[in-house]
């Protein structure tokens, strides 16, 4: 069975590693990115250049898009030169970007309008795991557009759940990144009660990882807390930007979140001390910073390996 094409447009910290494994797993792959040292990895990688991401999905017939919000991704797909002026009638447009549930129902219809098909694809587990086909899809739309595109998905991702019809996936990703803050400010607390208890940090690390009070984040980015790097590939900015879509599910939906309003809170108190461009792990600076004690142990790595 010949392999689809894919234009991929938005080749970031997590796009480009989805780029990569569609291309390590032998589908086309034709690239545009704003930033020309993405574009010429992954050409190095075997992928073609466009001009733009209408002639990119011209050439491929389906389109790719992971960007950092719903302004751009609607820029990309509706704007001169975007994706809809070179998507064939019956093409389809995965959208990896994280958007909130009335976001990506409006570009949905207004890719539908030109027929063009949509499936919301956000990923969820980290760069790290992306960087080697591990990371995980949540899916939202139509059961049999899914499987069309399956191997695709799969080729990126080493588990994919289709959550519904479109707006679906967008619910359960802010959901996972909803737990995935909140968490973590809650390991960096952890971490200090460690510290300023005496405890050798790595020690606490490890026995933390072994007990009923483990979790995915503490496994990963404490890790990078511990080394001092915090480079998780991800931006205060875009963890205010999905805090925002939770806070607004939840007025929509009825439901309180006390604790993520409470996040919400303190990562405003990090972008203001280290800027939105700041790893999102920074916020765990801002208890080191106050308390005047760092959270530094040997043996931890400055990135996560998968």
């Amino acid at each position: 069975m010949t392999k689809q094409a894919y234009a991929f447009i938005g080749l970031g910290h997590l796009g480009g590693n989805l780029a990569a494994s569609l291309l390590r797993t032998g589908f086309e792959v034709i690239v545009h990115d704003r930033d020309p040292a993405a574009v010429v990895r992954l050409v190095e990688m075997g992928a073609v250049a466009a001009s733009s991401p209408a002639e990119a999905a011209a050439r491929a017939g389906n389109a790719i898009t992971c960007l950092p919000s719903p302004a751009v991704s609607e820029a990309v797909l509706a704007g001169s030169g975007g994706l809809l002026e070179g998507l064939p009638q019956g093409g389809t447009w995965i959208e990896m970007s994280t958007n909130g549930r009335d976001e990506i129902l409006r570009l949905a219809a207004i890719a539908t309008a030109r027929g063009v098909e949509t499936l919301e694809c956000p990923v969820t587990g980290g760069v790290h795991l992306a960087a080697v086909g591990k990371i995980t899809a949540l899916v939202g739309g139509d059961a049999a557009l899914y499987e069309s595109h399956r191997a695709a998905i799969e080729a990126m991702c080493a588990k994919s759940f289709l959550m519904g019809p479109i707006g679906s996936a967008a619910v359960i990703k802010v959901i996972t990144n909803m737990l995935a803050f909140i968490h973590l400010v809650a390991a960096g607390e952890a971490l200090m009660l460690a510290k300023r208890g005496g405890l050798d940090l790595a020690q606490a690390y490890h026995a933390i990882v072994a007990s009923s009070g483990n979790s995915f984040v503490h496994e990963t980015e404490s890790q990078l807390v511990l080394s001092g790097s915090y480079d998780i590939g991800f931006t205060m900015d875009l963890a205010l930007k999905d805090l925002g879509f939770a806070l607004a599910m939840g007025e929509e939906f009825g439901a309180p979140l006390d604790l993520a309003t409470r996040v919400n809170a303190i990562f405003e108190e990090g972008k203001k001390a280290y800027g939105g461009g700041a790893w999102s792990t920074q916020i765990v600076k801002l208890l080191e910073d106050a308390t005047g004690t760092d959270l530094r142990a040997p043996g931890f790595p400055e990135k996560l390996d998968a």
